[in-house]
């Protein structure tokens, strides 16, 4: 990965923050989108002391607003002279429906659209780095799931598991579509299911599953297990 530039999101905490400072240590030059000041300066001192003098920059956006995705990804083009691999990682489960300022449903908003308006953004400059790649995380909670396209933002009997589900299968007909269109350009689109891993994740959805995850998490498998996959599509020849 040396000379190589991963641009990623999730990058400050979990399989995420695991999966860069790999990369990171494999020669790669990070550059993450971070909503929390705090926690992104503290995944750049990691990026530092991991792998010092690669340049590693961090940009700050609020990924649920389609808004900041847009600006935060034409100012990542217009400022990398070229992106090797686009990581889509941001992702959260919310117990209760909750709407962005924009009209979106916040997991909808989240953990779908910013990787379509954040990929879109940066696919000129993917294929002009060819051969790069585009990873996102996406879940076997998708299995079982169904899209409805006349409440997309699931105004309709809302629960938090259902609704994340239906996000993954977004992201993985997303991944399958953008692989076709990709076809030819020398940049691949891949998906992938971590697991059910020790983490941050889901400790903001509220309710009975923010209380009930911390037990569950005692048999998940640790980010490093979980970076497993992340880390190899990104870096694989």
């Amino acid at each position: 990965m040396k000379g190589k530039t991963v641009v990623a999101t999730g990058a400050t905490s979990g399989i995420g923050e695991v999966a860069v400072l790999a990369l990171a240590e494999l020669g790669a030059r990070i550059v993450f989108v971070a909503r929390d000041q705090a926690r992104a300066q503290a995944t750049m001192r990691k990026l530092e002391a991991k792998a010092p003098g690669l340049g590693h920059r961090m940009h700050l956006a609020d990924l649920s607003s389609m808004a900041e995705t847009r600006k935060v990804g034409a100012a990542i083009a217009e400022s990398e002279p070229r992106i090797d691999a686009l990581i889509n990682n941001a992702g959260a489960l919310f117990s209760t429906r909750r709407v962005t300022p924009e009209g979106l449903e916040l997991t909808f908003a989240l953990n779908h659209m910013a990787y379509f308006v954040l990929t879109e953004a940066l696919q000129d400059k993917l294929i002009a780095s060819a051969p790069a790649r585009i990873v996102s995380t996406t879940s076997s909670a998708h299995e079982g799931a169904s899209l409805d396209f006349s409440d997309l933002q699931s105004a309709k009997g809302y629960s938090g598991f259902k609704v994340y589900g239906r996000s993954k299968l977004a992201n993985i007909l997303f991944t399958r579509e953008l692989a076709r269109r990709l076809a030819g350009t020398g940049v691949t689109a891949n998906c992938l299911h971590p697991g059910a891993v020790a983490t941050r994740f889901g400790e903001s959805s509220g309710g009975w599953v923010g209380g009930l995850l911390p037990v569950l998490k005692l048999f998940f498998i640790s980010p490093e297990k979980g970076a497993d996959t992340m880390v190899y599509l990104a870096s694989s020849p």
